[in-house]
């Protein structure tokens, strides 16, 4: 048997609405609402999705200016700095710019921001306390914003990361959703492909870095009754100061087989050959972004939930508003071999 001691993780999230290539005005922002935090008062600090440059760039030829190199640009210097002067794990998303030999043919088709190369790829790094890069990632499921400029990811990866954080994916956004051309069918069926992934690599701690857009832009929503979540802070309020219960639940959703019932995760798991130990419970960071960009609107609510096998349902631990600017300071216990 294997003995489980407790032990508390304790993360920051970062929330606010960057502006669309005001790099250096969204740092500040950024480095203002940090100033708070202590040295070693959290072990991990996550920024959403491409944090920096804003997201919604139409095509390759809009976004070339914010493009960043993996190791030297904005994006990897504040984390590098942050992480050393917090003494924790940081991680955040950006556009990086691509060696040539990366690069992919223009998509083609009738959209003319389809007729230019891909240069880029949606990204996202993490830096360890020390300031060294500790891990990086490629978006694997774009999104069709992301389609003109950006080269997919070649999959999933885990980092295996010191107590108390210890074995940990990054994910991207659209990579909760069904990647093409499979579609979401049935809640008993997925595919679900995320979620999968976290059970076949024993992954404890899933980080996803998010510019997910409000229900109100994209139309997704979940058939699933709201009686199937418990919170520790729900209210029926829907003041944009409240999370936007609808995302939170099409997240929980695409996450099904970490909490299914007994028989459902029996299903949705069954072991394969090579597999990892699947973990009872997983805690799940989602950094989101508000704020509006090119006739888009962005949904804030970010969130940290604990998924545990064959419970039934999610547990929602903590969460931010739609429009909530600022830090959420979070704990969570989190059992550790």
């Amino acid at each position: 048997m294997i003995s489980m001691m407790p032990t508390q993780l304790r993360v920051a999230v970062v929330q606010f609405a960057p502006k669309l290539g005001q790099v250096q005005a969204n740092i500040a922002k950024a480095r203002e609402l940090c100033n708070r935090l202590k040295p070693r008062s959290v072990d991990l600090l996550c920024l959403p999705e491409m944090v920096f440059s804003g997201y919604v760039f139409p095509d390759t030829a809009a976004i070339t200016p914010y493009l960043e190199h993996p190791y030297t640009g904005p994006t990897s210097t504040f984390c590098a700095e942050l992480a050393r002067s917090l003494e924790c794990f940081v991680a955040a998303g950006y556009p990086e710019k691509l060696e040539s030999h990366e690069h992919a043919p223009p998509l083609g088709g009738d959209n003319l921001s389809f007729h230019q190369p891909r240069i880029g790829a949606n990204s996202a790094v993490m830096y360890g306390p020390t300031g060294e890069r500790v891990g990086a990632y490629r978006k694997t499921n774009l999104y069709k914003l992301d389609l003109p400029w950006a080269v997919p990811g070649s999959g999933f990866t885990t980092m295996t990361l010191p107590h108390p954080l210890g074995p940990t994916t990054l994910a991207i956004c659209n990579d909760l959703n069904v990647q093409d051309p499979a579609v979401w069918e049935s809640l008993d069926e997925g595919p679900y492909e995320l979620a999968r992934y976290c059970i076949r690599s024993g992954t404890r701690l899933l980080i996803v870095l998010n510019a997910w857009l409000h229900p109100d832009e994209n139309g997704e929503e979940s058939d699933t009754d709201s009686s199937d979540y418990t919170t520790t802070e729900q209210n029926e309020d829907t003041d944009e100061m409240e999370p936007s219960w609808e995302v939170l639940k099409y997240w929980a959703m695409r996450l099904n087989p970490l909490w299914a019932t007994i028989q459902k995760a029996t299903h949705e798991t069954e072991k394969e050959p090579g597999e990892c130990k699947i973990p009872d419970e997983l805690l799940v960071v989602v950094c989101n972004r508000f704020g509006n960009e090119g006739g888009s609107r962005f949904a804030g609510s970010s969130v940290l939930m604990s998924l545990r096998r064959g419970s039934g349902r999610p547990r929602l631990l903590h969460m931010m508003g739609q429009r909530e600017e600022g830090i959420g300071l979070w704990t969570a216990n989190m059992a550790v071999q």
